[in-house]
């Protein structure tokens, strides 16, 4: 992506579960954004074009940082890529159903995954992490979000994009058919990986013009 977009990239490393549990993700990838914004120059970039991107949990996680700067009067980025999502808790939605049993990921992988980052299960309907249940997701930035079809995440996906929409904001929307969760690092094997990749690179490097 660094060299689709010819843009400086950060990579968080945030702390992670069990030993660290909800929101500490959150708020070291809030920290991270926040460190961005001031120190931007002192690693060539510019701190009036920043935007956020991830991917399954990073896509949550970069959803949340928006939300997170908005509401604390932050800069908004210009940008948020959301590469598969982690968007809704409650783990029975027509994708979950269908893809229950898919690989790499799978309903009861989600499941594991959830019981050691939240706390308790009231975690779950935290705005950070049921990105579709958040009352209001207007102010946030223009967005562009990619599913994939064999995947438990893929309806959240949509109905986050669909939801980020109906608020006015501008999505760029795409699922791709036939791939799996994780397709999308696999551009140089997987033709929808490459054209998913294209297409993310395209949205940030307009969106950081």
């Amino acid at each position: 992506m660094a060299e689709k977009t010819n843009a400086v990239f950060v990579s968080v490393a945030y702390r992670q579960a069990p030993e660290n549990k909800f929101p500490t993700a959150h708020n070291d990838s809030f920290a991270a954004y926040q460190w961005v914004l001031k120190n931007a120059a002192s690693i060539k970039g510019d701190p009036k074009r920043v935007a956020v991107a991830g991917e399954s949990a990073g896509g949550n996680l970069a959803a949340a940082v928006c939300m997170m700067a908005r509401d604390k009067g932050v800069m908004q980025p210009k940008h948020q890529l959301l590469v598969y999502p982690i968007a809704d808790y409650s783990m029975n939605t027509e994708s979950y159903q269908k893809n229950a049993q898919a690989k790499p990921l799978s309903k009861p992988f989600m499941g594991w995954f959830f019981k050691h980052y939240l706390r308790t299960p009231a975690d779950g309907n935290s705005p950070l992490i049921s990105l579709v249940k958040a009352p209001n997701v207007k102010g946030l930035a223009p967005a562009t979000v990619i599913t994939a079809g064999i995947d438990p995440l893929m309806s959240e996906g949509k109905a986050y994009a669909d939801k980020l929409q109906a608020a006015g904001i501008a999505v760029k929307y795409q699922n791709y058919d036939n791939v799996t969760h994780e397709f999308f690092g696999m551009g140089a094997v997987v033709p929808q990986a490459k054209e998913a990749q294209d297409l993310a690179a395209g949205e940030l490097k307009n969106a950081l013009k």
